[in-house]
């Protein structure tokens, strides 16, 4: 019965009536009480299923663009009143972003709570003095509730259902954002995008980027969408002006501040801040689109200001570098580039450095065949002076190396401090002789300050990345996961003034590197995203059988030997520290397992189970620990060295542990720790090549590993512990070996990306067949860093699991060993997966 003027409700008194609907009718009261107006839907029937799922989703959120449930009655809610208008285009764009950004942010605080809202629309949108809030959870849907799926049944309103909502599907946070799409595109024209679940003919919008970014919200896979409500906030960052200040030269166009673009800023903002703090900074941004196979954190834009480099997978899946100058429409691979990670440029603009296959390389930028320049092995970056200087981070565990751009022996020019691991991500100065480098550190990091007439460096700035210099003189650096910039003296390397904020989001990675690069022509390339992993299972056909846990920043996932826990370590943003922790597979809960301020990485699990190893530099270089996989008691320095070791393997025997050394050059040799006894290591493999990805068959008479001794990356096997039985069995490149679980396999990934499965006979010797390609798999970064597929089996596991393939629809991604990255766009599944005879587990699920 509909309630009048003056009637009570509890406590409550019914002021005047706002609106009525399917469920109910709306009306304003007081709460004498309180003294506050509020308001009040009344349920038509009696309080039905669908007013308690409101009251459960709108409680379970706490957000200022979100309308407030303060109480809940006999079939009535009582909730915030909100003085407002329903949204209604066409806006100004400027308002449209404000308006879509607080959208978005509603949207993402519901969907991280695991609820969709199913019925995103203007009438549920109501525009305040204070913002946007968003109304109406009555059709949500709270994650593992299937109670309001019904077959044959359509929820949510016509004009603005997602495709899969016209199906009777159940939906999920990409139904939101398809509706959020259509509601975009009325702000921005005043007309609908659909009729009846039917795209009308859409006029285009402006800015261009703008048009790409609703048309991702638009597409009827919910793979092919955005994949989150925040990925496309910051995609929908545009830098809006005056009306004037929008127009931009002829061959650039406004960024969408997403992950898929580069955003290139003139540094006039910075020159303008210091000459005169009241004029208001001119910045220019344009959008790059890289192919969309592009790693995702190497690039680099040219000194002159003029070209951007890249890497990205060509057709095939070659991992190449690539070009492209930005007065051009296109990008250009550079041929014989193969497996580039990290370029950085000449000061002259023409010529590239970048590291491929264990080799420092140089290449002329208008193409042309690259030269080997020196042995490099896992490199952290390079830097080249205007003398033909090279400086490069061969690897942890090393100070920084010097080579001529000419060709030579490398030899080095910092080292390390007692608590120091490593000297990565070198920039030189404008003098060519002093430069900049992040300082790996025991419990913290920074940036320094070094010479090349001297070994030793002096500490800058307390910051978890890498630092630039940006020309007329101002130093780049990540704090809180936002790009700054201080005024910088170069000639006396001091720091003055305050940091301010240019770009917020930065992408980075745990190596201490944040997705930015700078010229000394004023330009500033950076991209801005997350990097946002989902462990998923796949059995032998490459049919996905679900997903381990929720999302979130996950490296080096390790399965246990009961195949119940997952141990993982993953990196905080604010501070870019790691630690790692443990996900129990039946609960989907992780827990955490280290809490040390320092960097704890690369867990393993005993044989057993009862134990976890992993690396942590909390007493200055990387060492090995050890704890209780139960969590209980502290971890236990498993043996001090002044250099930093990796592990790799746990022998089955429980014996056994295989870890990496750098030598002098910062080529990793492989050692083994007997678990039992003195614990006294003993080499292994000590070839001066780079030696990784060592394994134990499941006998432990066995030791695979990569190995770049013959000039590039093979995989080899060699008996153990005499090591008088050794075999090449990767006939055309190969890294990342993993023995399947009975060892009558061994798996790895060939230098072109295809993972392959060679036959193994024998037990006194081993016999090797020829390997059988089974799929392609995309991996990012180079072979010699820790991105890529680890295919290992784990011995005695119970069900197949195989690695993730995903990708975005822009740029194409694969997994950081073992988990799906999502640079903040949307995922796309791809047919490809491995084939292990079952019962098998991927022992790092990729």
């Amino acid at each position: 019965m509909p309630l009048s003027v003056g009637d009570k409700l509890g406590p409550y008194e019914i002021l005047a009536p706002i609106g009525a609907g399917g469920m109910g009718e709306v009306y304003r009261a007081r709460d004498p009480r309180l003294n506050r107006d509020v308001a009040i839907k009344v349920s038509a029937a009696h309080f039905s299923e669908r007013f308690e799922r409101e009251a459960k989703a709108i409680a379970a959120l706490n957000h200022p663009n979100i309308c407030q449930i303060y109480d809940v009655g006999p079939d009535y809610l009582v909730m915030e009143y909100v003085e407002g208008t329903p949204l209604k285009g066409p806006l100004p764009l400027d308002q449209t972003l404000q308006y879509a950004a607080q959208i978005c942010e509603a949207l993402d605080a519901a969907h991280r709570k695991g609820i969709t809202h199913r019925d995103l629309k203007p009438a549920n949108i109501l525009v305040t003095r204070q913002g946007i809030k968003l109304l109406d959870f009555g059709l949500a849907r709270i994650a593992g509730d299937q109670a309001l799926t019904v077959a044959g049944t359509v929820m949510g309103t016509p004009a603005y259902m997602s495709p899969e909502q016209w199906e009777s599907k159940q939906g999920d946070a990409r139904s939101d954002i398809y509706s959020f799409g259509c509601v975009l595109y009325e702000m921005l024209t005043g007309k609908r995008a659909l009729h009846q679940g039917t795209p009308q003919e859409r006029a285009a919008v402006e800015p261009p980027a703008l048009e790409g970014v609703l048309r991702t919200c638009l597409e009827r896979d919910p793979e092919e969408r955005w994949q989150s409500a925040r990925d496309i906030k910051r995609a929908l960052a545009l830098p809006v002006a005056p009306a004037q200040r929008l127009a931009l030269p002829h061959k650039a166009w406004i960024a969408v501040a997403g992950v898929l673009v580069l955003a290139l800023a003139v540094a006039m903002v910075l020159r303008d801040s210091r000459q005169n703090a009241t004029a208001p900074a001119e910045t220019y941004r344009l959008s790059v689109m890289t192919p969309e196979t592009s790693s995702p954190l190497d690039f680099a834009i040219s000194p002159d200001g003029r070209t951007l480099a890249f890497v990205a997978r060509a057709e095939g899946g070659k991992q190449l570098l690539w070009v492209r100058r930005l007065d051009a429409t296109s990008s250009q691979p550079l041929a014989g580039t193969e497996d580039a990670v990290q370029p950085f440029w000449a000061p002259d603009s023409r010529s590239l450095g970048f590291f491929a296959q264990g080799k420092l390389k140089k290449v002329d930028a208008a193409g042309g065949p690259p030269q080997a320049i020196a042995d490099s092995a896992s490199s952290r970056g390079g830097a080249w002076n205007r003398d033909g200087v090279i400086l490069i981070a061969p690897s942890t565990g090393v100070g920084l190396f010097r080579v001529s751009a000419a060709g030579g022996a490398a030899t080095p020019v910092t080292i390390l401090g007692p608590k120091e691991s490593s000297h990565r991500w070198p920039q030189f100065l404008p003098d060519g002789r002093h430069f900049l480098s992040f300082v790996q550190a025991g419990r913290g990091g920074g940036v320094s300050v070094g010479s090349l007439d001297s070994k030793e460096t002096r500490h800058l700035l307390d910051t978890n990345m890498q630092a630039w210099y940006a020309a007329p003189g101002f130093l780049l650096f990540v704090r809180d996961g936002s790009l700054m910039a201080q005024s910088f003296d170069a000639g006396k390397a001091e720091l003055g003034g305050d940091p301010m904020r240019i770009a917020e989001g930065l992408m980075f990675e745990p190596s201490n590197r944040a997705a930015f690069s700078t010229a000394g022509s004023g330009i500033l390339a950076y991209r801005s995203g997350s990097a946002l992993n989902q462990m998923a299972w796949f059995d032998r056909s490459g049919k996905p059988l679900g997903t381990a846990g929720s999302r979130g920043r996950f490296y080096s996932p390790e399965l246990s030997p009961d195949a119940k826990q997952v141990a993982f370590h993953q990196g905080d943003p604010q501070t870019g520290n790691n630690d790692v922790w443990v996900l129990d597979l039946a609960r989907g809960e992780p827990r955490r397992f280290t809490f040390d301020p320092a960097i704890d990485i690369m867990p393993r699990w005993s044989p057993d189970g009862k134990q976890i190893i992993f690396q942590s530099n909390r007493d200055g270089p990387f060492n090995i620990y050890q704890k209780l996989s139960s969590g209980v008691g502290s971890e236990e320095h498993l043996f001090p060295s002044p250099v930093s070791v990796s592990p790799q393997d746990w022998s089955a025997d429980g014996r056994f542990l295989v870890y990496t050394v750098p030598d002098a050059k910062g080529n990793r040799q492989l050692w083994v720790l007997p678990m039992l006894g003195e614990r006294k290591p003993i080499p292994f493999v000590e070839n001066g090549a780079n030696n990784y990805y060592a394994q134990f068959s499941h006998d432990s008479r066995w030791i695979a590993y990569a190995s770049n001794e013959s000039g590039r990356y093979e995989v080899w096997v060699q008996s153990f512990p005499a090591g008088n039985g050794k075999w090449q069995v990767s006939t055309n490149g190969g890294v990342q070996p993993r023995w399947r679980r009975d060892g009558k396999e061994l798996f790895y990934l060939g230098l072109d990306r295809k993972l392959m499965a060679v036959p193994v006979r024998g037990a006194s010797t081993l016999e090797f067949g020829a390997g059988v390609p089974l799929f392609e798999a995309r991996t990012e970064g180079g072979h010699d860093s820790l991105f890529g597929l680890d295919a290992a089996v784990r011995r005695g596991a119970g069900r197949p699991a195989l690695p993730a393939q995903f990708g975005t629809r822009q740029r194409r991604l694969a997994h950081y060993r073992g988990v799906e990255l999502d640079q903040g766009v949307k995922e796309m599944r791809r047919e490809a997966a491995w084939t292990i005879d079952p019962p098998v587990r991927a022992k790092h699920s990729t």
